[in-house]
């Protein structure tokens, strides 16, 4: 019998042209698609089989504390996100 996890992870969609790619930190993850729709359920799949590999290959402590997570109450917790901002920086492009 499967047992499952309910996790809450943070993900950014952005669109690239007519691209759009999901993203998350947490899991260092990503995906595209055509459409928001498309993205969001591939996104959902990456994480799914991302998981399934871990489980698999018998990483999955090893993996989740190396990205930051830890283990609360039985359960596995992100890291989290304290702050998110579109941020003004000047970059010189010569010298």
């Amino acid at each position: 019998m499967k047992t499952a996890m309910n996790l809450k992870i943070p993900v950014s969609i952005f669109k690239e042209g007519k691209t759009f790619v999901a993203y998350s930190p947490v899991l260092d993850l990503s995906t595209s698609a055509k459409s928001f729709k498309i993205v969001q359920r591939r996104f959902n799949e990456v994480v799914q089989l991302f998981f399934d590999d871990l489980l698999e290959r018998g990483t999955l402590n090893e993996v989740l504390t190396g990205l930051g997570w830890r283990r609360v109450q039985r359960q596995w917790a992100p890291p989290m996100q304290v702050f998110h901002e579109l941020t003004d920086i000047t970059v010189p492009l010569s010298n």
